[in-house]
């Protein structure tokens, strides 16, 4: 499609490519990149980028590249590339055979840098990096003229080819941009274009011991690729004059740069460079920790890519910056795994009930349907014999009226199954409750009588003999505060870690369809919410990972609004 159709949210960047369209400036072409540097692992705001880029290419029948800004060895790894391609993967994007890497570029850009060179407008610089700050000037105060910019081209040339063979150590020399120390944009004031690094790069090897910066980089990697729309976000949007300047001094085919606000979520940092610290300095058990606000913390926790892509569409796309609430995403996570989960019992915290009046021996397969909204998802049986488990929290030996679940001669539903009723109470001796015995009518078989008697407290179950041992682990914000970077003197964002971000519970029981559970299979827990099959799940003790609960504030707050 040409343009932007009736279904699709209308967002100034489709106004932007639709205006394009109409003028024919790139021929009705609409092709996209993300563009990722392989120092880390991706988080949500890089998956609202992916959406974005990869979206726009889908509505409008064009191709979106995913390229590795790969110009930084001491940084990058494979283990990153390799999961940022399962994260895009996962999303549900596909570049086809489009992976591109900056790496692939390295001779061409340095091309670039020569014709530069030779056109007066790059100079070898000696000054060391504390100096060429000093230069720079400030925001107020215009920068001053390096005592090596009017080197000649010859001497350039000679000192650049020789920065390439080695000759030089670290930090010696840089090639710089000629544009204008006095211009009150600071990133045109003579930017440096490469740097000397003695590293070995993770693909090409030995063969580089200098490396493009990502503003000289960037505009060449989307102009080789015949980019249409390189959308950035909106730190970049004082480097569009350089990313346009490099351009038009090459005299190159040249994509135009739009910027847009990054997401930004309430209780979680984006930084890379911090995540890195949560990880390295043992905060988070990896980057895939459910607690971490990276795609694959989140695969691992139990959020679906359906969710994550709908997150994405419903956030918009804005030129100005803001935080967005945390529980917006869950809702729109609850609302897609409302379709998809399986419904199951699990018992987090047990409490043993005897039913006294019920057959010795006697097991009976309840049927229960796997999920309301989902008709095809079917049913499956649930064995239920004279012990089960109820949740601790379900009984209290004294209640008010406003109390819907067990207490003594109360009669609450078992769900599946039947009305039951607490005659008696088993303690330790420490006045500890270890026990219930209860009764049962044997006439409301599946929850239900034709008598008209209303009971109001439902409770889940698992029965003793076939309940399954389980680790559940529940997951709160890992952060304590909204902005986590939010601190006192001298402390910095690890002061705000939520120190019960993580409760293990490890005597859990749930029922034995879940003994088979596989790895990344979403389920909801009647009454406790929706959970997620880890992959340290197995069948001699399944794990699951509480991915949300059913308290949902944010569809409270719509209601309020409507």
């Amino acid at each position: 499609m040409s343009e932007t159709t009736p279904t699709q949210s209308t967002n100034f960047i489709r106004t932007i490519i639709d205006e394009h369209n109409a003028s024919g400036r790139f021929e009705q072409r609409v092709h996209t990149r993300f563009p990722p540097e392989p120092n880390g692992y991706l988080h949500i705001g890089h998956a609202k980028s992916i959406c974005l880029n990869f979206g726009l290419a889908e509505d409008y029948n064009g191709k979106c590249n995913l390229r590795f800004d790969d110009t930084n060895p001491v940084k990058e790894e494979q283990e990153y590339i390799d999961s940022i391609i399962k994260d895009v993967k996962w999303l549900g994007f596909d570049w086809e055979d489009r992976l591109f890497y900056a790496s692939n570029y390295f001779d061409q850009m340095y091309d670039y840098a020569e014709q530069l060179i030779r056109a007066g407008k790059a100079y070898v610089e000696d000054l060391s990096a504390e100096e060429i700050r000093q230069y720079r000037g400030t925001l107020k105060e215009p920068g001053k003229n390096s005592p090596y910019r009017d080197r000649s081209v010859e001497e350039n040339l000679d000192l650049f080819r020789r920065m390439r063979a080695g000759e030089f150590e670290d930090g010696s020399k840089v090639l710089r941009a000629k544009i204008d120390m006095s211009s009150p944009n600071l990133n045109m004031r003579d930017p440096v274009m490469y740097r000397i690094l003695h590293a070995e790069h993770p693909r090409t090897g030995n063969k580089w011991c200098i490396y493009p910066m990502y503003d000289w980089a960037h505009g060449l990697e989307d102009s080789i690729e015949r980019i249409t729309h390189s959308i950035c976000t909106l730190e970049f949007e004082d480097h569009r004059p350089l990313y346009d300047w490099f351009l038009d001094q090459l005299d190159a085919y040249h994509p135009q740069q739009i910027e847009f606000a990054r997401l930004n979520l309430n209780y979680t940092i984006m930084s890379k460079r911090k995540l890195l610290r949560l990880v390295e300095e043992n905060y988070v058990s990896g980057w895939d920790d459910p607690r971490m606000p990276t795609i694959s913390g989140l695969r691992r926790r139990g959020y679906s890519p359906e969710a994550i892509r709908e997150f994405s569409d419903r956030i918009g796309v804005a030129k100005t910056n803001s935080t967005v609430d945390f529980a917006l995403l869950d809702h729109v996570l609850r609302e897609d795994l409302n379709k998809r989960a399986i419904r199951v019992m699990g018992v987090l915290n047990p409490l043993k009930v005897v039913i006294d009046n019920y057959p010795e021996g006697q097991v009976e397969m309840m049927e229960a349907v796997n999920n309301p909204e989902d008709e095809s998802a079917g049913t499956r049986s649930i064995p239920f014999s004279k012990e089960i488990f109820i949740e601790r929290e379900d009984f209290r030996e004294e209640a008010n009226r406003k109390w819907f679940r067990l207490t003594p001669g109360k009669e609450v539903r078992l769900k599946h199954a039947y009305y039951i009723t607490c005659t008696d109470v088993v303690k330790d001796d420490s006045g500890a409750i270890t026990e219930l015995h209860c009764t049962y009518d044997p006439a409301s078989k599946g929850g239900w009588t034709d008598d008209g008697r209303k009971v109001k407290g439902t409770l889940h179950w698992v029965s003793a003999a076939h309940a399954v041992p389980a680790e559940i682990r529940l997951y709160e914000h890992l952060f304590t505060k909204e902005n986590p970077d939010e601190t006192e003197e001298g402390q910095d964002f690890t002061a705000n870690i939520n120190p019960d971000s993580l409760k293990i519970l490890t005597n859990s029981l749930v029922e034995p369809s879940l003994k088979e559970a596989q790895p990344g299979t979403y389920y909801q827990f009647l009454r406790q919410g929706y959970f997620c099959a880890d992959p340290d799940t197995s069948a001699e003790k399944p794990v699951f990972n509480r991915t949300v609960t059913l308290r949902d504030s944010w569809a409270k707050i719509e209601k309020k609004l409507k």
